[in-house]
């Protein structure tokens, strides 16, 4: 059995096109966390951010296969770039769904609330959790993705950069700004982020 820990992502793209599928499993084990994670901040709904993170790999599988693949980056961005595009190709085919109304001529999703968390996730650490995603929520867009690029899919701002088709300093920008506006809204809402 091959180290694959310790092989950087190309060695390991090349195993996987030569045939070794436990190359696709490394893969898989280093960056599942930040492909999802990415996905599930813009949809907000874990069974479709299943669905989504499934169907990005399936077309990283489908490239590699293919011969489509392009050494000149690195892995993480080019996965999260397919991500992101997975994202927005599903937006753009609810936009063209009919909303669901019922007999008066209200949309059912409007009305319908659910419940987001149960009685025994109200530890002190999850409500904090539970607060910084709310802060977040509230951000503009922009800046909303920069952060969760960087803070939580550990990015560098040239990848965010390249992701989200801007300048270096523009990104650099997003995420000042986003910093600033999370700590006004931390002080404005009274909030304190102690364990």
């Amino acid at each position: 059995m091959k180290l694959l820990k310790n092989r950087t992502d190309q060695e390991i793209i090349h195993l996987y096109i030569q045939g070794d599928e436990s190359g696709l499993k490394e893969l898989l084990d280093r960056y599942k966390n930040k492909v999802y994670t990415s996905i599930y901040i813009r949809v907000k709904d874990e069974y479709l951010a299943e669905d989504l993170f499934q169907e990005t790999f399936i077309k990283v599988i489908n490239t590699f296969k293919s011969g489509g693949y392009n050494e000149e980056g690195k892995f993480l961005p080019w996965v999260m770039r397919i991500a992101y595009n997975m994202v927005i190709d599903h937006f753009r085919r609810e936009k063209r769904k009919p909303p669901v109304v019922n007999a008066d001529g209200y949309d059912i999703f409007e009305i319908l609330t659910f419940a987001e968390e149960n009685t025994e996730e109200k530890y002190i650490k999850n409500q904090i959790d539970t607060d910084l995603k709310q802060l977040i929520r509230l951000l503009p867009d922009d800046q909303k993705e920069v952060l969760i690029m960087r803070q939580f899919c550990e990015m560098s701002f040239k990848d965010i950069a390249d992701i989200t088709g801007v300048s270096i300093n523009t990104a650099l920008g997003r995420m000042r700004y986003a910093l600033a506006n999370l700590r006004r809204m931390i002080m404005d809402y009274k909030l304190t982020f102690q364990v």
